[in-house]
């Protein structure tokens, strides 16, 4: 049999089909918990039986399976942990779920070609991850500049609310200063 070298574009799209499909909307919305529960069980079945599907095979076709099986597997329960908290943090690591799956599935198809071929192989495998690991990172940043900026506009909005309170008297001035703080999370 012969093993023909999968480059790690192909593996990523074959494995991004796979998670579209597990995943086919998104909610802007965070999940309620007894959703979140429920879909985090059917997860775990999925995968014990994508991965019970391996132990049929043998050598690295076992290992591939079983490493196709485990990062689907980790991205999806990425992905619904960020459905369900709407967190940047968890963003940041459904980010890293998928670009490590894809990097472990890489590595196991270079496993199966010659000396040279494998080096080569686990280097663009390698290069791919770090391409996705400093986007990952830009996008962190990004996420982190952006709350910055919302809450520096906040700040300032708050700012600008109490000086109109200023300019009125008595309980007008409290009632719009607990009413400014109230709307400015203050």
């Amino acid at each position: 049999m012969t093993h023909r070298h999968v480059p790690p574009s192909a593996v990523k799209l074959a494995l991004a089909g796979a998670l579209c499909a597990v995943f086919s909307a998104a909610s802007a919305a965070p999940l309620p918990k007894p959703t979140y529960d429920a879909a985090k069980s059917e997860l775990r079945t999925t995968y014990k039986s994508e991965r019970a599907a391996c132990d049929s095979m043998s050598g690295n076709a076992k290992d591939i399976c079983v490493e196709t099986a485990k990062g689907r597997e980790e991205v999806a329960m990425a992905h619904l942990e960020y459905q369900y908290t709407a967190k940047s943090s968890d963003r940041a690591a459904l980010l890293k779920a998928r670009y490590e799956a894809r990097y472990e599935i890489a590595e196991e198809r270079c496993d199966d070609l010659g000396a040279q071929q494998k080096d080569v192989c686990i280097a663009e495998a390698k290069a791919e991850r770090d391409k996705s690991k400093a986007s990952a990172a830009a996008a962190k940043d990004v996420d982190e500049a952006v709350e910055d900026a919302q809450t520096a506009a906040v700040k300032a909005d708050y700012k600008v609310a109490r000086e109109r309170c200023d300019t009125l008297g008595g309980n007008n001035k409290d009632v719009c200063l607990a009413t400014a703080r109230a709307r400015f999370d203050q």
